[in-house]
């Protein structure tokens, strides 16, 4: 098992180059990156923003995404 360093969510926003409400706003819709709550802290894997960004890649903005 190998052990990320965690982002906290205006890391992660930041990385994202969204505000961290936008983040907290997808996450309450399930559209965010994978989180990990600790206590009462949400973290985020730097793989899990690298997914995210992956999985929502275009090629167009017709592109819809689905295959």
């Amino acid at each position: 098992m190998s052990i990320e360093t965690l982002l906290d969510s205006r890391s992660a926003a930041e990385a994202l180059g969204v505000k961290p409400q936008t983040l907290a706003a997808w996450r309450v819709a399930g559209r965010s990156p994978e989180f990990v709550k600790v206590g009462a802290r949400v973290l985020y894997r730097p793989s899990a923003i690298e997914a995210f960004l992956d999985a929502n890649t275009r090629r167009s903005t017709s592109d819809s995404g689905e295959a």
